[in-house]
C-alpha cells in the first residue's frame, strides 16, 4: 500500500485544504444518515405500525419532547425533520461529488504534466534504454489506472468513515450486539486477504500484457509499409490472435476471482445476519427499539463492507501500475539533464561564445558498462568553429555515436568534451544545445501543417523567414504547389510527402532556427542529384558563417569540407583534407572512395 500512500500524499500536497473539506463533508453526511435512522424509532412508534418502547433506549431522552406534543403534531414534525435531513444530505452529497470531480480531474492533469515533464527532462541515454511504447503506455493507460486507483482509495476512505460513524451509533445503542457483529466482520475481512493477494498478482500479469499489446501495435503502424510490401499480414494477425486468447484467459481469471470473493462474502454475510438476529433475540435480549435501529444500520452497513472488500481487491490489482509509475519517475529523476526553468517557453538562455571549436579529449564510450566493446576509443579530435567537418566510415564505425557525444546527448565514459577550453557539463549543456540544429537521416515531422512544423523551432519567425528557409532547402516550389500552401497538413510523420520532400522540409526547419552549429546526418541521402546539388550550393554559402558537421556515406558530397574524419571500429584512423586523404594509397578513405567511383 506504500505506493498508494505515496500518490495520496501527492494528492494532499496538490489539493491542500480541499481534501479536508471533502472528508468533513463525508463525516457530516454519515452523521445525518445516522440521525435519519434514529428518527425511525419515534416514527414507527407514532405511526402505530409497531408499539416500540423507547424508555430503555439510549434515544429516549432525545425524543422526550415529542411525547408532550399532541399526537397529530408528532408525525408531521418527525417527518419534517427527516425530510430536512435527507434534503440536506442530498445537496451536500451533490456538492461533494462535483468537488471530487474537480479534484480528480485537476490531479490527473497535474500527474500527467509531472510525468511528462520528468520524461522531457531525461537525457538521451534514458530513451536509448527504454521502449517507446512503454513510455506511451505510462502516459495513457497506466496514468489512467493510477488516478482511478486514487479515486478508489478515496472511496475506500469514504466507506471506512461512513462505516465507523454507523458503528459508533450501533455501539451507543448496543455495545454487546455490535461487538459480536464487528468480530465476525473482521473475520470475513481476514478471509478475503488471499483474494487481495491474487488480485495483485493478476494485475501485474495484465499490466505486462497491456504493454506488450501497445508495443506490438506501435511496431505494426511504424512498419506498416514493410508489412504491406513483404506480405507480413498473416504473421502479424497471428500475433494479435495469440495475444487476444491470452488476454481473454487472464481477464476471465480476474472476473472469476472477483465474483468468487463476492459470492463467498455475500453468503457469509447472510449467514452472519441470521446468526446475529438469533443471538440478539435469544441471548442479548435486545429491546425492540434497539433491534429495529441495529437491523436498519447493519442492513446499510453490509453493502459498505462488501464495497470495502471490493475496493481493496481492485486497488490490489492495480498496485503494480502504481509501482511502475513511481519507478519511471525515479528513473527520469536519475537521468535528469534539463531543469524546470529551461522548460519555460519564454525562458532566457545565455548562448556560449564558441571561438575555437569543439574538442574531444581522449574520449571513450560504450553503451553498456559490463564487458561491452567500446563504441568509441581514445578519440582525440577538434571540430573548428565556422568550418565544415565531415565524418565518414563504414557502417558501425561509430559515426552516429561520435555525433551524439559532440552534441552532448551522451556523456563519455572516459575523457571529456571541451567547448574552446571549457568542459561540456550539466551547467552549460542546454546553452550549448540551444546553438545546434540537427537533421537526421530519417527525418521526423509532426502530424500538423507545414507552417506549424516550421514554427515549432522558431515561434517568432515571419512569413518571409519561412519562405527563405524553404528556398534554402529547395522545397519552396513544392510547397507553393500544395492546395493550402504552408497550411497543408502533411500527415503522421509527414507521410503525405515523399522521402526527399520530408528531408528538405526538415532541413528548412533546421536552418530557420539560425543555429551556430548545423549537424547533418546523411541529410541529402534521399535527394535526387539535382536537388542535392542545390543543397550543396546552399551549404557552400554558409561556409564561414556556421559550424557544419556532416555524416556522409556519399563521399562526393563532402569534397569541399574543410576537414574529413575517418572512423573505423570506434577509432579515428585518418584526419585531413578530402584530396589529401584520397591520395593516401591503401588508406580506408581511398578504399571507400574507390568503391563509390564506379557508381
Amino acid at each position: 500500500m506504500k505506493q498508494i500512500i505515496y500518490f495520496t500524499k501527492q494528492l494532499y500536497a496538490f489539493t491542500g485544504k480541499l481534501l479536508y473539506i471533502n472528508l468533513i463533508g463525508m463525516v457530516l453526511i454519515s452523521f445525518m444518515d445516522g440521525i435519519g435512522i434514529i428518527l425511525l424509532i419515534p416514527l414507527i412508534s407514532v405511526s402505530g405500525i409497531l408499539d416500540v418502547n423507547t424508555s430503555t433506549s439510549p434515544v429516549e431522552g432525545v425524543f422526550q419532547f415529542l411525547q408532550q406534543l399532541p399526537a397529530a403534531a408528532s408525525l408531521p414534525i418527525i417527518l419534517g425533520i427527516y425530510l430536512v435531513l435527507v434534503l440536506g444530505q442530498s445537496f451536500l452529497q451533490r456538492n461533494l461529488t462535483i468537488q471530487d470531480a474537480k479534484i480528480h480531474t485537476r490531479f490527473i492533469n497535474h500527474l500527467r504534466l509531472q510525468t511528462y515533464r520528468a520524461i522531457l527532462q531525461a537525457n538521451w541515454s534514458f530513451f536509448v534504454k527504454k521502449r517507446k511504447s512503454d513510455l506511451v503506455h505510462s502516459l495513457t493507460g497506466e496514468l489512467g489506472q493510477v488516478t482511478g486507483g486514487i479515486q478508489l482509495f478515496l472511496q475506500l476512505l469514504s466507506s471506512i468513515t461512513f462505516t465507523s460513524i454507523q458503528l459508533a451509533i450501533a455501539f451507543w445503542l448496543s455495545a454487546k450486539v455490535t461487538s459480536f457483529v464487528l468480530i465476525c466482520g473482521f473475520l470475513l475481512l481476514l478471509c478475503s486477504r488471499k483474494f487481495i493477494y491474487r488480485s495483485k498478482a493478476l494485475g501485474g500479469q495484465l499490466q505486462e500484457m497491456a504493454k506488450s499489446y501497445l508495443a506490438g501495435i506501435t511496431d505494426h503502424f511504424n512498419g506498416i509499409k514493410d508489412i504491406k510490401s513483404n506480405r507480413l499480414e498473416a504473421p502479424r494477425y497471428e500475433w494479435l490472435r495469440t495475444w487476444s486468447a491470452q488476454i481473454e484467459k487472464e481477464r476471465i481469471k480476474q472476473v472469476k476471482l472477483a465474483t468468487h470473493s463476492q459470492l463467498l462474502y455475500k453468503i457469509s454475510s447472510a449467514v452472519l445476519i441470521t446468526i446475529f438476529i438469533y443471538v440478539s433475540i435469544t441471548f442479548f435480549h435486545s429491546e425492540q427499539a434497539q433491534m429495529v435501529m441495529i437491523l436498519v444500520i447493519f442492513s446499510r452497513l453490509w453493502p459498505r463492507f462488501t464495497s470495502i472488500q471490493s475496493n481493496m481487491e481492485s486497488i490490489a490489482s492495480i498496485l503494480p501500475v502504481f509501482k511502475t509509475l513511481i519507478e519511471l519517475q525515479e528513473e527520469c529523476k536519475e537521468a535528469e539533464e534539463l531543469m524546470d526553468i529551461e522548460l519555460q517557453p519564454d525562458g532566457k538562455i545565455d548562448l556560449i561564445n564558441l571561438q575555437q571549436g569543439i574538442t574531444c579529449n581522449q574520449v571513450y564510450f560504450r553503451y553498456s558498462s559490463e564487458g561491452a566493446l567500446y563504441a568509441l576509443q581514445d578519440v582525440n579530435v577538434t571540430i573548428p568553429s565556422l568550418q565544415t567537418t565531415a565524418i565518414v566510415g563504414k557502417s558501425g564505425a561509430g559515426k552516429s555515436t561520435l555525433i551524439d557525444i559532440l552534441m552532448g546527448l551522451t556523456r563519455p565514459e572516459k575523457g571529456q568534451v571541451l567547448l574552446d577550453d571549457t568542459p561540456l557539463t550539466t551547467d552549460n549543456l542546454m546553452s550549448f544545445r540551444h546553438m545546434i540544429s540537427y537533421v537526421a537521416q530519417d527525418p521526423f515531422l509532426f502530424n500538423a501543417s507545414i507552417r506549424e512544423n516550421l514554427l515549432m523551432i522558431a515561434p517568432r519567425a515571419t512569413e518571409q523567414h519561412l519562405w527563405e528557409a524553404l528556398e534554402f532547402a529547395a522545397v519552396d516550389d513544392m510547397v507553393r504547389k500544395l492546395p493550402q500552401g504552408l497550411d497543408t497538413f502533411i500527415g503522421d510523420r509527414g507521410v503525405r510527402l515523399s522521402g526527399g520532400e520530408r528531408q528538405r522540409l526538415v532541413l528548412a526547419r533546421a536552418i530557420l532556427k539560425k543555429p551556430y552549429i548545423l549537424v547533418l546526418d546523411e541529410a541529402t541521402s534521399a535527394l535526387d542529384t539535382e536537388n542535392e546539388g542545390k543543397i550543396q550550393q546552399a551549404l557552400e554559402k554558409l561556409k564561414g558563417k556556421m559550424t557544419i558537421i556532416v555524416i556522409a556515406h556519399r563521399l562526393s558530397t563532402i569534397r569541399n569540407a574543410d576537414q574529413v574524419i575517418v572512423l573505423e571500429e570506434g577509432k579515428i584512423i585518418q584526419t585531413g583534407k578530402f584530396d589529401q586523404l584520397a591520395e593516401e594509397k591503401g588508406g580506408v578513405f581511398a578504399s571507400l572512395l574507390g568503391n563509390q567511383m564506379p557508381a
